[in-house]
């Protein structure tokens, strides 16, 4: 959906392959985390890119854990079982395949219904099959609706995995626009293998469908319902304002839960706020990124969410990017430089969710939030 060493962190989690019984239970599924980048001028393109996108559409902002340490889950997709590797993308409801290898399957069913998506991020256009659906813990669903692209671009791998809301997949079936793509967590649902349409995200690595898994966080998960605000009410949107400090840098405003970018973008007239109350200076050596000395550092105060009657803070650690990564940006391993970058126009906001878990709840329309044991590390 930028934060401390657990945003950048090169983890990977092993997926261990084993049968799976039917039940209505909540389902952890593992994710593999990866840096797709290797030099900080791609990703800043790429998340300036989505950004752009994204401000076609007003009022809107855009809330978000990370892309460039994608998040991907592996699949088997037909008979006989192919294993595709997919990115996990929480603004669509559509699952599709064939980025890089050619879709092959005998129990496929080709339902002729074109399909195409078309944004800044990435596009395919395609059709829609019907075919068995894997997770590699043998989690199945028989007859799940998969786009199979014969053309598209911006994916790495081999395709994406949607757990937006079906609202999202609104016009992307070209002969009838007006119908929606389930998402993967409604079919787990109506093949009553989880007990209702909610997906947990653990973003060191971890997919929950079905309910919360109560080991992965700590205190209470709270909740606010989706916005009613144009194009944000979409997607998995919700209104939210920010402070640093005491300092308020923007008032009230409906935004997206995205987990698609890197660097933390708020509002061009709230980044000058926040310049100047951390001191921060903008380094253009570094790709324009604010840097600051350690005694600033020191002293920098907490940047502050307000979603519902919660408050979500980003601890001083959790705004920096990672020093040991200082080097695709050309600095010295002690220079600190701070992650909040400006959207270039005066209104919205694009949060990272990394250090949270977070809990897409389709039946009940809203977004819940909880504290883990990342979230005021200040390991970096």
């Amino acid at each position: 959906m930028f934060s401390a060493a657990s945003l950048f962190a090169l983890l990977a989690f092993s997926i261990m392959g084993s049968p799976v019984e039917v039940h209505n239970s909540p389902i952890t599924l593992p994710m593999t985390r990866r840096l797709t980048f290797s030099n900080v001028t791609d990703i800043l393109r790429h998340d300036e890119a989505r950004v752009a996108a994204f401000r076609e559409y007003r009022p809107a902002s855009i809330l978000l854990t990370n892309r460039n340490m994608d998040h991907i889950v592996s699949v088997d997709i037909g008979s006989p079982p192919r294993t595709y590797h997919l990115i996990v993308d929480s603004t669509s409801s559509i699952t599709w395949i064939g980025a890089r290898d050619m879709y092959v399957s005998s129990t496929g069913i080709d339902i002729k219904e074109p399909v195409a998506v078309n944004n800044v991020f990435y596009s395919f256009e395609g059709t829609m099959f019907r075919d068995t659906f894997t997770f590699t813990n043998g989690l199945t669903i028989p007859r799940m609706l998969i786009g199979v692209a014969s053309a598209s671009r911006g994916i790495a791998f081999d395709g994406v995995l949607g757990i937006g809301p079906r609202v999202s997949s609104r016009g992307k079936l070209q002969d009838d626009p007006d119908r929606t793509i389930p998402s993967v967590t409604d079919y787990l649902f109506w093949e009553d293998l989880i007990s209702g349409p909610i997906v947990d995200i653990v973003n060191h690595g971890e997919l929950t469908f079905g309910g919360d898994d109560r080991t992965k966080y700590t205190g209470s998960i709270r909740y606010t319902d989706i916005t009613t605000a144009p194009h944000s009410s979409l997607y998995w949107g919700i209104n939210q304002r920010i402070t640093y400090g005491n300092t308020e840098l923007m008032p009230p405003f409906a935004g997206i839960v995205d987990c698609s970018a890197t660097f933390l973008y708020i509002a061009s007239d709230a980044y000058e706020r926040y310049r100047a109350a951390t001191g921060g200076t903008v380094n253009n050596m570094a790709h324009g990124l604010l840097q600051i000395s350690i005694d600033q550092y020191n002293v920098l105060d907490s940047l502050n969410f307000y979603i519902g009657e919660e408050t979500y803070s980003l601890t001083r650690n959790a705004q920096i990017w990672p020093r040991s990564l200082n080097h695709i940006v050309f600095g010295n391993h002690n220079d600190v430089f701070l992650v909040v970058k400006s959207l270039l126009t005066p209104s919205g906001t694009r949060f990272s969710l990394q250090r949270f878990y977070t809990v897409f709840d389709a039946d009940k329309s809203r977004i819940g939030f909880a504290q883990t044991s990342y979230t005021d590390a200040m390991t970096n």
